[in-house]
């Protein structure tokens, strides 16, 4: 069977089932269209005995995916839509089903992956970073906070990684995406035509044996040291103080990142990370994430963030409050309450279905 979309291709070759984000002008980035396409197509294949490998790639030569359509989310909270809270429904549901695919699941996060670009591939089961690999959680630059399950990673990388990468909204290469747990093998970028041609025949274990290598030194690991120090805590004003008073000059400068950042955005990753460490399972984290979401999409920090960086382009957002200090517990609280009947509940579907 093969089946073609225009922003999603859905196509069998062989044992291999292929999705390929289809949207390169917009560095493939999500809609709710392209989410649907992708849990149908898992599946169907997770219960179709001719596929063996579920293989995703991104159109073009820039990456896999940017994240998710943060201009129609924008338009969207203007016009008062409810269209950003379905569109994280059917995507976080999507993550949790890349999750448990029961089948190999190769993601190959070549170029460009962020935010929803690692929901899509970070999750999976067989994850392939190449030397053009750049991937991270840049929420906190557009007031809002990582999300996607992102959390679940970000909380269990070695020591206070994971919170550096999300509280400064960085990007981080192939090397540190495998060192911290994001991914599992590399590969050279030259060598992923051979390797689709072969999962279209070949177990992935023997398709893979032959051509990845060892991945290079990861930078951001080199660096732990200052970074296990200075992000120790719960606060996110405490933490940019030891940043500050760092006798390592990155240190100081990472400080002066972070405050160009949506205090709000910041405050509330830290604790989101802080809350997923404990978290059970990767569903937990999610429905976490969709009371965070659903709350961003209420206020204005979001849309001002957007407005900022994609819409305007003036690249100075007014972020309210302006500093970290101005942001309360009581107001970081606030976004993890629960939905009541608005609940994603994925956490509640998977202890029935073990039952």
């Amino acid at each position: 069977m093969e089946t073609a979309d225009d922003e999603v291709l859905v196509t069998q070759n062989g044992r291999l089932g292929h999705l390929v984000l289809n949207r390169p002008k917009a560095l493939n980035s999500l809609t709710r269209r392209m989410v649907n396409l992708i849990t149908a197509a898992l599946d169907r294949w997770q219960r179709d005995d001719t596929i063996e490998t579920v293989l995703l790639t991104g159109a073009g030569d820039r990456g896999l995916c940017a994240g998710g359509d943060i201009v129609a989310m924008y338009h969207d909270a203007i016009a008062g839509g409810d269209g950003s809270r379905q569109f994280w429904r059917d995507e976080y549901r999507m993550n949790a089903a890349i999750a448990r695919f029961p089948k190999p699941f190769v993601a190959i996060m070549d170029g460009i992956v962020l935010g929803g670009g690692i929901g899509v591939s970070a999750h999976g089961n067989t994850r392939i970073v190449t030397e053009r690999t750049k991937f991270g959680m840049p929420e906190v630059g557009i007031g809002f906070a990582p999300d996607v399950g992102g959390n679940y990673l970000l909380s269990r990388a070695p020591g206070e990684l994971g919170t550096h990468l999300a509280l400064t909204g960085g990007v981080g290469n192939g090397a540190d995406a495998i060192a911290l747990g994001f991914a599992d093998y590399y590969l050279c970028s030259d060598w992923i035509p051979a390797l689709t041609e072969a999962l279209s025949h070949t177990p992935v274990s023997t398709a893979l044996s032959s051509i990845t290598s060892p991945p290079p030194d990861s930078p951001l690991l080199s660096q732990r040291s200052w970074i296990d120090e200075c992000y120790a805590g719960s606060d996110a004003s405490a933490i940019v103080e030891k940043l500050q008073n760092s006798s390592v000059p990155r240190a100081n400068e990472t400080a002066s990142v972070i405050l160009t950042k949506s205090p709000t955005g910041v405050s509330v990753a830290l604790e989101a990370i802080r809350r997923a460490k404990n978290a059970e399972n990767l569903e937990e984290v999610l429905d976490q994430d969709y009371r965070v979401s659903t709350r961003f999409i209420q206020g204005t920090e979001m849309i001002e963030g957007i407005r900022a960086q994609v819409i305007d382009k003036d690249r100075n957002p007014r972020w309210s409050p302006s500093s970290l200090r101005e942001v309360s517990r009581e107001a970081v609280e606030a976004f993890f309450e629960n939905l009541g009947p608005g609940e994603l509940g994925l956490k509640n579907h998977m202890s029935r279905s073990k039952s």
